[in-house]
């Protein structure tokens, strides 16, 4: 099972009807998946619905009756993409049934469905989300306990993962012990929340309480309750500070937009550049541009348009797909760049096609220079905890040195943060961070992944 999810998941207790609620909290975190959507709720039963596409596109015309309920969007890679793997997905099996939604990605899934299979578990899906759910499952038949079958779970699992569960009319929320994904919970009268970021509690409404914590399960019916296993050593996704939540999200007590703030004025104070205007690439560089302007004094302009009826090219499961998407994603504005020195911030650099065209553009338009700045150090190793990055050869940083990424993306100069620079703009110590994608040292050792069972 070759599955990389990069997702978001959404689960709400009320008294009154939370069909709504689930649909805008997914529709506030539609930026961490654009391929599918789904929401499950309870009634006497589970009501199920999912499809492929936007939010917006999924529940056209749709409800679903309930107090209670999960939702998630998604993408996947190339060859994962279908209605079977879009989720929540549904588990009906000697105890009930219950319904599961998962963002993260398991190191493990290809053994554990192996083992699973020689029990008898026979697989409808090919994502990690059904191995988890399966396996919940079989230990739940085992103990004949609801948490302890997640618990059970839990200690095979290797990973990262943050789960909503809908069991009966409780909801329950799980954090890998790594605390890799993020997973909040809010709550706002008789209304709980759990969800991927804080900005889906802001658009229904929820004041955000706390995180959930690495190795915790928090279950949300008749009062809540949390339970918890043996934590390992907190790695939260750099990624997440870097790029993938929106900026107005608050990660394990950290401000997003800070961070990104942090990251452009420390790269200027690294890599300062005489130019007459800062830009960014629209809109995860946008944050870091503004900081790198104040440290410099340089005024922030808007140099590209964004066409916001389009996706994020760096989602889109076919490269030929990411090539044709930048194309017709941005727009430079001629009267603010001719003649100009361009610095052109941006998050990352991963396989140097978008940039490359963007900048491109740019000279197209008349700036006279272009430097690039990039918030984040050189991506060079796959990740294998969730992001769709899983081979060496996807990174111009592998072999490239900067000079040489300057030269094939076009650039006038390049220079990119520090790795001291990056967990300082963070905050957090740097054994707390995740940074394999960076440095090549993972957290989960491979000696750690295999089971003993």
């Amino acid at each position: 099972m070759e599955v990389r999810e990069r997702c978001a998941v959404f689960g709400i207790h009320s008294d009154k009807p939370v069909f709504d609620r689930i649909y805008y909290g997914l529709y506030a975190m539609q930026h961490r998946g654009q391929e599918s959507a789904g929401i499950a709720t309870h009634t006497d039963k589970i009501n199920l619905h999912r499809d492929m596409g936007l939010v917006s596109e999924v529940f056209r015309g749709k409800y679903l009756d309930g107090n209670v309920g999960i939702g998630h969007v998604r993408y996947s890679t190339t060859g994962e993409s279908g209605i079977e793997n879009s989720q929540p997905i549904l588990i009906n099996y000697a105890k009930g049934s219950f319904a599961i939604a998962h963002n993260g990605n398991l190191v493990n899934s290809s053994e554990l469905a192996s083992i699973m299979e020689r029990r008898g578990s026979v697989f409808i899906t090919t994502t990690d989300t059904e191995v988890i759910a399966q396996l919940i499952a079989q230990e739940h038949l085992r103990t004949g306990n609801f948490i302890e079958g997640i618990k059970n779970a839990m200690r095979q699992l290797r990973g990262s993962y943050s789960l909503t569960i809908l069991k009966d009319d409780q909801i329950i929320a799980v954090r890998d012990p790594w605390a890799f994904r993020p997973l909040v919970f809010g709550r706002s009268d008789d209304t709980f929340v759990v969800a991927s970021e804080s900005c889906a509690l802001d658009a229904v409404g929820v004041k955000l309480i706390r995180d959930v914590k690495g190795g915790e399960i928090l279950v949300i019916g008749n009062g809540i309750k949390s339970y918890s296993i043996r934590r390992e050593r907190t790695s939260h996704c750099m990624f997440e500070y870097v790029y993938f939540a929106r900026p107005d999200s608050i990660i394990d007590n950290i401000s997003i937009y800070k961070v990104r703030r942090n990251l452009g004025e420390i790269l200027y104070r690294k890599a300062p550049v005489d130019a007459d205007m800062i830009i960014a690439v629209p809109d995860s560089g946008i944050t870091a541009a503004i900081g790198y302007s104040r440290a410099s004094g340089i005024p922030y302009g808007e140099g590209l348009i964004k066409n916001r009826y389009f996706g994020r090219t760096f989602i889109l499961p076919e490269q030929k797909e990411r090539e044709r998407g930048v194309m017709i994603k941005l727009n430079p504005i001629r009267s603010e760049i001719e003649g100009k020195r361009v610095v052109l911030v941006d998050d990352s650099i991963v396989r140097g096609t978008t940039i490359k065209r963007i900048i491109k553009l740019l000279r197209d338009f008349g700036a006279s220079e272009v430097h690039v700045r990039i918030s984040c150090p050189p991506i060079r190793y796959p990740c294998y905890y969730g992001i769709d990055m899983q081979t060496h050869k996807e990174f111009i940083a592998q072999k490239k040195s900067v000079e040489d990424i300057r030269k094939e993306i076009g650039a006038d100069s390049l220079a990119y943060n520090s790795l001291d620079g990056l967990v300082e703009a963070i905050g957090l110590p740097r054994e707390r961070l995740c940074l394999g994608c960076l440095t090549g040292d993972y957290v989960i050792k491979e000696e750690q992944i295999k089971l003993k069972v």
